[in-house]
């Protein structure tokens, strides 16, 4: 039995230590197995290398389906690991940084979870935001600082004097301007590296496809009803991840929809859609102005998680973020089995 424990060994080194690939193991298992069937088939019982390798055939037999057995479980192991998880799936070799980003992300790249592979994965990640406001405010900001090749953000209203006590990323001297242009002038400010493109208008049924088949990854952070039904019907359809926020007075919440199989959808979590008349505006309740920043925040974490594949993302769960009695909690949501959008029934 010793050179099946020198063949866990070998696979081990090979697949932790010199970093070879996965497949080219199994294939040198598979020649290693086929070499010892082979010396019990051609050689007789009582010889040194029979015994050696198991002893009778019956005891290799019993051997390489135990290996199987094992090789199966990690498998499946890794696939349940990997539910929810959204792979960017693009050609990494491009995209190199030059001295100046590698010293800009340097806090990113010290990080196990991200690295240098990780960083890649961001600067090769198209993300559309969907509402330049209160929560799209921190989001652009963070997602442009942290290193995103690409910025899509949408929305038609111009800067106003009472925005400014929450949206962060204008200024006194854009007042009246675009926020799409102004959000653009801010980022690119902030890091020239990302590449930043501005829908000055309404998100609709009209462009809601073709805006979101551009992008990896959509950021809503409207507070209109119908707009964020909308986004998550399209993102649904398009097999887009969704990343979900909303604001009101003291309290914020954030989820992540994956669109896939076992993530449940906005409407899902949110079965009916509120009448327009009822669904009460920002202007019209408060809402304090930091609050925003923390929700925002949250968002732009949850979306550099699920690029570079770090954590356990809010993925069927709804985090609720209480500002005034200083509270969080997350509640586990599963997929309704008879939702108009994402039921496969």
């Amino acid at each position: 039995m010793i050179v099946f424990f020198l063949l866990g060994v070998t696979f081990l080194l090979l697949d932790r230590i010199f970093n070879v690939q996965r497949r080219n193991n199994l294939t040198f298992l598979s020649i290693a197995f086929g070499i010892i069937f082979l010396i019990h088939f051609t050689v007789s019982a009582d010889h040194i290398l029979v015994k050696s390798t198991g002893g009778s055939l019956s005891n290799l037999v019993i051997s390489f389906l135990l290996l199987l057995v094992i090789i199966g479980y990690v498998f499946l192991l890794k696939k349940a690991k990997n539910i929810g998880k959204v792979k960017f799936g693009k050609d990494l070799t491009k995209n190199l940084f030059n001295s100046e980003e590698l010293n800009r992300y340097a806090r990113h790249i010290v990080l196990k979870e991200i690295g240098g592979l990780g960083q890649k994965k961001l600067k090769s990640a198209k993300i559309l935001i969907i509402g330049a406001g209160g929560l799209g405010s921190p989001v652009l900001q963070y997602l442009g600082a942290g290193g995103i090749g690409t910025i899509g953000v949408v929305d038609s209203d111009l800067v106003d004097n009472s925005n400014l006590q929450r949206q962060i990323i204008y200024t006194d001297k854009m007042i009246g301007d675009p926020k799409v242009f102004a959000a653009s002038e801010a980022i690119r400010a902030q890091n020239p590296y990302t590449k930043v493109l501005t829908y000055n208008y309404l998100f609709n049924k009209q462009n809601a496809d073709d805006l979101i088949s551009n992008f990896d990854l959509i950021m809503d952070g409207t507070d209109n009803a119908q707009t964020r039904y909308l986004v998550n019907k399209t993102c649904v359809k398009l097999k887009k991840p969704l990343i979900s926020g909303a604001i009101s007075q003291w309290e914020g919440q954030v989820m992540v929809y994956t669109s896939t199989l076992d993530s449940p959808c906005y409407q899902c979590v949110f079965p009916n859609i509120p009448n327009t008349g009822l669904a009460a505006s920002c202007s019209e309740t408060g809402v304090v102005g930091a609050l925003p920043g923390v929700i925002g925040s949250i968002m732009a974490v949850e979306a550099i998680k699920l690029i570079v594949g770090a954590g356990e993302l809010l993925n069927g769960r709804l985090m609720i973020y209480d500002a005034l009695n200083a509270e969080t909690r997350t509640i586990k949501l599963n997929q309704d089995t008879n939702c108009p959008i994402c039921s496969k029934k």
